[in-house]
């Protein structure tokens, strides 16, 4: 009899221990994960967010897949800070905006300004396609590009949905921010 009591005390003991092991390794993963998918600028990407009818965890994702949170990042292409503007969309952005400010290239580099004006764009790129994929085309390879490829029917059967993303390139920044998307959602759903 004792000799079972003392084994019951061993296992609930060791359950105890599996159970505290269990959560402490959970605790972990989170606290990882949340350093490799930070909300830096929460307080700028959730006004800008919320103005422009944008979930949050989008806007983390494509500043991720632009810049990695780098807010002196410049592409090969020309596009400068945290979501990568290019400075002839920057110039658009703002004449369609009507704001009497003129910034300059140089405030894409502050974080506020960046932010304001992508998620700007974003928005109005998912206004205008109504997909997520297609306007993430778009900020990506340009307007202009994706207009092109929805006219292609070897590309977009309906003229409204790209079947396919002809530039790789494109295609796998399209894939990162849909990924980077559902980790944000799952990791910081309250």
């Amino acid at each position: 009899m004792r000799r079972a009591k003392r084994t019951v005390r061993i296992l609930l003991l060791l359950a105890v221990l599996i159970l505290a092991g269990f959560f402490a390794l959970r605790a972990g993963y989170f606290h990882f994960m949340k350093q490799m998918y930070p909300r830096n600028y929460s307080e700028i990407v959730t006004r800008e967010a919320q103005k422009n009818g944008l979930d949050p965890a989008l806007v983390y994702s494509v500043i991720k897949a632009e810049s990695s949170f780098d807010p002196d990042a410049k592409s090969g292409a020309g596009a400068v800070g945290l979501m990568q503007l290019t400075p002839d969309t920057f110039e658009w952005l703002q004449r369609k905006s009507g704001e009497k400010t003129a910034y300059t290239e140089k405030d894409l580099y502050t974080p506020e300004i960046n932010i304001r004006y992508g998620c700007a764009f974003l928005a109005l790129l998912l206004e205008k396609y109504g997909s997520e994929r297609t306007a993430l085309c778009a900020y990506n390879a340009g307007i202009g590009t994706v207009n092109g490829w929805l006219k292609d029917s070897s590309v977009s059967k309906d003229g409204a949905n790209l079947d396919s993303i002809p530039y790789g390139e494109t295609e796998k920044y399209v894939d990162a921010v849909l990924k980077y998307y559902r980790i944000y959602r799952k990791l910081y759903a309250s």
